[in-house]
């Protein structure tokens, strides 16, 4: 297959799988169609440009990309997580939600799958995410929102098996370090063999395979824990947002 037949290949998918982003007329569209649709060409999504993803070399099927959101899709992403009550005063600092997801949380997941399809480099797309898990319906139908206050962080875990593979963590407002150690490792704890991987505001990580089930990952906020270039990272309340799929029974 030539490099234009598959090009023309993968603008059928996309078009097959999301619909054309043309249109004969926008005056015909309406407002909510037009919001919601995605954009679909090669170099473009609602998120702004295809972005960079970087493998973490030490652990297979981890992947993150760093700028993912900008600034202003950033307070988007949060305004709606407000206004749908997920950060209230008064609210836990964990929620969840199955099944049918909202807006926001729908059109994250559509735009994972456009971001990582349409990766510049389309060849490594299968290895930023494998086709099986990018091409399932729905790509995810679970999300938990986290908030955590200056100093809280979370334990070593691998999360659950009733969530099948593939999960994607996007942050916000604070950065930190996640250390992954593995899973077979029971002095992780005390030893120095600890993955750091740095989350910036508006980053997303992509787990499957062995980073999803095969390493552990946590994050302790606490002084000294969270370094990096030498520099403890500056402590404010951070929010994560982890989309996962729950495994059919």
């Amino acid at each position: 297959m030539t490099e234009q037949d598959a090009d023309a290949e993968m603008a059928a998918i996309l078009r097959e799988t999301f619909g054309d982003s043309q249109s004969d007329s926008d005056a015909e569209e309406s407002e909510s169609s037009r919001n919601r649709r995605p954009l679909h060409d090669s170099t473009h999504s609602i998120f702004g440009d295809t972005h960079i993803w970087e493998p973490i070399p030490e652990i297979s099927g981890l992947w993150i990309s760093r700028d993912f959101l900008s600034a202003d899709q950033q307070s988007a992403l949060l305004s709606a997580l407000e206004k749908d009550g997920y950060l209230a005063e008064d609210s836990h600092n964990q929620a969840m939600k199955f099944g049918d997801l909202p807006d926001w949380a729908m059109e994250l997941s559509y735009y994972i799958r456009e971001d990582v399809a349409i990766t510049s480099d389309n060849s490594k797309a299968a290895c930023v995410f494998p086709s099986d898990l990018l091409w399932r319906e729905p790509l995810f139908n679970q999300f938990i929102v986290n908030i955590y206050k200056p100093g809280e962080g979370i334990c070593a875990h691998v999360d659950l098996m009733r969530f099948e593979d593939g999960i994607a963590i996007v942050s916000l407002e604070s950065s930190c370090l996640m250390h992954f150690s593995p899973v077979e490792d029971e002095n992780a704890e005390k030893n120095s063999a600890k993955i750091p991987v740095l989350l910036n505001p508006g980053s997303i990580v992509l787990m499957w395979g062995e980073a999803r089930y095969r390493w552990k990952h946590e994050i302790n906020r606490k002084p000294g824990f969270q370094k990096w270039d030498g520099e403890e990272i500056e402590q404010k309340r951070r929010v994560s947002v982890t989309l996962r799929k729950l495994c059919c029974v």
